[in-house]
Parts: C-alpha cells; sequence; structure tokens
C-alpha cells in the first residue's frame, strides 16, 4: 500500500511539473502539443512493447516439452495470482535475469534467460517468477508508459523552449534577458527533474513487486536469495547489449555501476530489497 501511495504521489508530481513547465514556457498549446506527441510515441511503444523487447534481446518462445518444469511453475503460479499465463521465452544468454512485458495480464510475456535456470533452485526460480508475474498482475508496464509520456512530453517542452530561445532572442529586447535566461534554466533543470522522478516510480514498482511475488510464492526468503545470485552472478557475467531504455524491465539492473551512477538506477538498492524481504518472513 505505501509503494501505492508513493506512486500516485510521484505521478502526481510529474504531472504538474508537466503543466507548470508548459505553462511557464509555451502556455497551454505548449502543453498540448508535447504532451500529444510524447502520447503517441509511447502509445506505439505499449501496444507492440512485447515484441519489441523480445526481439531485442533474440528471446525465442520455449517450447513446453523442453522445458516443463518452467511451464508447470508459471502455470502454478499465474493460477495463485489470478491472471491467465503468459506466453515463455527464453532469452539465449548466460547472464541470469528474468523480465515481464506486455500491455496487460491477457497479452502478457515473462522471458528467462538460459542461465538464470543454471544457477538457481527451484524455489528461487519460483520468488524470480512471482515477481515477474507480481509485474504482470501490477499492470507496471501500463504505469511505466504513463510516466514515459509525461517525462517525454517535458523534455519535448523543454527542448521547443530551447530552440525558441535561440531563434528569438535576437527580435527581443534586452528587457526580456532575464526570461530568457529563465526559460534556459528551466529547460535544463526539469527534464532532469521528470527523468529523477521516472527512476523513483520504478525503483518503487520494483519494491511493490518484490511484495506481491513474495505474497505469491509464499515464500519471501526464496526470492531474497535468488536476488543475491542473480546480483553477483550477473557482476560476474555482465549482460553484453543490454539496453538502457529496457533495464527497468529485468528483475535485477542489466547494468552495472556505482556512486552518483545509482542515483539514476531503475532499481532500488540491492540491500534495501533484501531487507524488506527479510522482514515479511518474520
Amino acid at each position: 500500500m505505501r509503494n501505492f501511495f508513493k506512486t500516485t504521489f510521484l505521478l502526481t508530481l510529474l504531472t504538474l511539473l508537466l503543466v507548470w513547465l508548459g505553462s511557464a514556457i509555451g502556455g497551454r498549446s505548449g502543453v498540448v502539443v508535447g504532451f500529444c506527441f510524447a502520447l503517441l510515441l509511447n502509445f506505439a511503444s505499449y501496444w507492440f512493447s512485447d515484441k519489441i523487447v523480445l526481439a531485442m534481446y533474440r528471446a525465442k518462445a520455449a517450447p513446453e516439452g523442453k522445458f516443463p518444469h518452467l511451464y508447470r511453475i508459471v502455470s502454478d503460479l499465474s493460477t495463485k495470482a489470478g491472471i491467465p499465463m503468459p506466453k515463455i521465452y527464453i532469452i539465449p544468454t548466460q547472464t541470469p535475469n528474468a523480465f515481464a512485458t506486455g500491455r496487460g495480464p491477457k497479452h502478457a510475456a515473462v522471458a528467462v534467460t538460459q542461465g538464470i535456470m543454471q544457477i538457481l533452485a527451484e524455489d528461487e526460480l519460483r520468488g524470480v517468477l512471482a515477481h515477474e508475474l507480481a509485474h504482470v498482475k501490477n499492470r507496471d508496464i501500463l504505469i511505466s508508459t504513463i510516466v514515459a509520456t509525461i517525462a517525454g512530453a517535458i523534455s519535448m517542452i523543454a527542448n521547443m523552449a530551447r530552440w525558441a530561445v535561440m531563434f528569438g532572442t535576437g527580435s527581443r529586447g534586452r528587457r526580456e534577458g532575464s526570461n530568457v535566461i529563465g526559460v534556459l534554466i528551466m529547460s535544463i533543470i526539469a527534464p532532469i527533474v521528470a527523468l529523477l522522478i521516472q527512476l523513483a516510480v520504478s525503483r518503487s514498482r520494483e519494491y511493490q513487486a518484490d511484495e506481491s511475488g513474495a505474497r505469491i510464492c509464499h515464500s519471501p526468503i526464496s526470492l531474497a536469495n535468488a536476488l543475491k545470485k542473480l546480483t553477483q552472478a550477473s557482476k560476474l557475467m555482465p549482460m553484453h547489449g543490454a539496453n538502457p531504455s529496457t533495464a527497468h524491465l529485468f528483475i535485477v539492473n542489466p547494468l552495472s555501476g556505482a556512486g552518483l551512477i545509482n542515483l539514476f538506477s531503475t532499481h532500488p538498492p540491492l540491500e534495501e530489497r533484501i531487507k524488506k524481504l527479510q522482514e515479511m518472513s518474520v
């Protein structure tokens, strides 16, 4: 429940930032143009998200005859989660990881790497798959699309403002010099703030998926143990070719980074995720 209110608050904050920036720079038309263009792009991405990301990672449909244990686990957990069974895909890489995609519970897909099935015990694999099914049940793909639409609109309006300043400064008098500086500052700061809010929403949804997934599989410790193994293995065998735009989909971040880079991480700190799961098991 706490993560739900946090996500709602961040979405509201992002919307207010869009309205404020658009009104300050382009008026009502600036908000409408930027939002509509971002909505169009993100709607296309949302509608075809499963096909795009599965193709990006060369994922292939998993034959049930070859992976009966995988189908058995996903079928059982889907029933417990109260959602239709998603399609199952295998990603041809030894880097252990997994993600869920699709525009809703009826059009969902779960993809796991070859490596994840080699290093996890069955209860740990159940925890990972429960986490991914929780993303499907919580409609996190839709939420991330809404956030991306608003954040994208903010970036577009900011870009429009910078171009307007570049081509309009000469025709304006010195009296508007301070306004020009203010517009430039806003056009630089607003997209950064929007990005930070977008990443905060992503981290909040990961916490929620951990909590929901632990309840679906009835074993918070199994998920916690899986997260430890996946993070350690990913450091030893990083996922080559991982795209930053899809990093938020995976159960553990396929990208590495430290220090200030953690501020721009799509995933919460591993220690915090494990701590929360351990508290659930008490």
